[in-house]
């Protein structure tokens, strides 16, 4: 497909033209985010992609185009999203552990789509999750952290691994308003559980999962469902976990029983508790760290695999926390 020669020239033959398209992106956008990020020329030149820049300046070029036709072959999209994170594992000298990461299907959706980790640190996530019983997954929105826990919870039930799946999160913003909303405590909170619905309809669709939800196989509950149950024989997760109290946590914990598989998922930076309340995630990674069967996985803004607006939303308000400035702009004393 592809050809280097000793003049740092990539080849492409007639029947990559389509690849070269993809690549290019719409008004050459892809290209030229490529030649921002490695700080070098590209231009095509009959069939052939030259580059021109710096001798390590160009390493970096050629070994991201590289993966990126691997991925364009298999039919994977290449985003401005992914670019950017191709280019970042290649310039920290991990451009080959790229590929063999995306290979890797975890789950396929009702409508027959596989699902894959589109970046190491969501490797890492399912790695840890499948190694230990409790896994804490910290880190920004649009890592996936509630979506490949679904997948795998998904997975673990089509195989046999998990007899339900049990879905849970706080219901911490309606805090004693819970009240002025209309019908029963279960309606109330279901605009809380909504995020989790999704993804349960994009893995097994709506009349399989009403099926399953009527016969207990999966439950969806607010955290507070939780307390004096053992939850054995199950895949759980708890999402939104910043926003639990120390108290709610340990309760939870202290619900797992035998054969069960836990993750708890959250954005420590985005708590919804009072003022002056300590966050029951924050406190249970530092508590529980270093425990024989407990992982914790740190997925960071080079994981985000949403709209390349929100690694930008990320990165800008992890710069203003860093700055020592709180959320009105005012300086920290």
């Amino acid at each position: 497909m592809l050809n280097l020669t000793d003049t740092r020239e990539i080849v492409l033959t007639a029947d990559t033209m389509d690849a070269y398209i993809a690549l290019f992106g719409l008004n050459d956008r892809n290209i030229s985010m490529i030649e921002q990020e490695c700080s070098v020329h590209i231009a095509l030149r009959g069939n052939q992609l030259q580059i021109q820049g710096e001798t390590e300046h160009l390493r970096i070029a050629e070994e991201t185009i590289h993966i990126l036709f691997g991925m364009i072959e298999r039919n994977e999209p290449v985003d401005r999203v992914r670019i950017r994170y191709v280019i970042s594992m290649v310039k920290e000298g991990n451009g080959d552990r790229i590929e063999e990461s995306l290979r890797k299907v975890i789950a396929i959706t009702h409508r027959g789509k596989q699902v894959t980790c589109k970046t190491l640190g969501q490797q890492v996530y399912i790695d840890t999750i499948r190694k230990n019983t409790l896994t804490f997954a910290v880190g920004p929105a649009g890592t996936g952290k509630t979506y490949l826990a679904m997948a795998l919870g998904v997975m673990a039930l089509k195989n046999k691994e998990a007899e339900r799946i049990i879905l849970t999160r706080p219901a911490v913003e309606a805090g004693e308003k819970l009240g002025f909303l209309p019908g029963d405590l279960t309606q109330k909170v279901d605009p809380y559980l909504r995020p989790l619905y999704d993804a349960m309809y994009d893995f097994m669709g709506a009349d399989s999962y009403t099926r399953l939800l009527e016969r207990g196989t999966v439950e969806v509950a607010p955290l507070a469902y939780m307390r004096g149950r053992t939850l054995s024989d199950a895949f759980i997760i708890l999402d939104e976990a910043q926003n639990t109290t120390s108290e709610q946590m340990k309760m939870f914990l202290t619900r797992i029983g035998f054969n069960s598989k836990v993750i708890v998922t959250g954005d420590i930076t985005q708590t919804d508790l009072p003022s002056g309340k300590k966050s029951g995630l924050a406190e249970a990674i530092r508590i529980l760290d270093g425990i024989p069967g407990i992982g914790i996985v740190q997925l960071t803004g080079k994981d985000i695999v949403r709209h390349e607006l929100v690694q930008q939303i990320v990165e800008a308000y992890a710069a203003n926390e860093k700055n020592g400035t709180d959320r009105e702009g005012n300086e920290r004393v």
